[in-house]
């Protein structure tokens, strides 16, 4: 028989403090994991889940919550960390481009 080793597998979300409690009903209600939130984020005492499990998890919710163009997700160890994509941090620059007028003969196509 083989034993299963319970795990911890943390959550680092410094970039979304506000979404801590929202990740945690997410995973206990979709996956049924027990996570306890910290300061840093969440921890998952499991021996189910495993730190892959747990991105692929993360990135749902990131998904569900329409932050996937400004967050991303990377696992370390048994760290699964939220970050902010730098580019997220600058505005887009737009370059105003006039319309090219067309004279008289290009717009009957003569």
């Amino acid at each position: 028989m083989l034993f299963k080793h319970k795990s911890t597998v943390k959550v680092d979300m410094a970039d979304l403090d506000a979404e801590k409690t929202n990740l945690a009903n997410f995973l206990s209600t979709q996956y049924k994991l027990d996570p306890t939130i910290t300061p840093k984020g969440l921890e998952l005492n499991t021996e189910n889940a495993q730190t892959y499990e747990v991105v692929i998890m993360v990135k749902k919710f990131i998904h569900h919550k329409n932050l996937s163009n400004t967050h991303g997700v990377n696992a370390e160890n048994n760290v699964v960390k939220i970050y902010k994509f730098k580019s997220a941090n600058k505005k887009k620059e737009k370059h105003n481009k006039s319309p090219s007028h067309q004279n008289i003969t290009q717009s009957w196509g003569l």
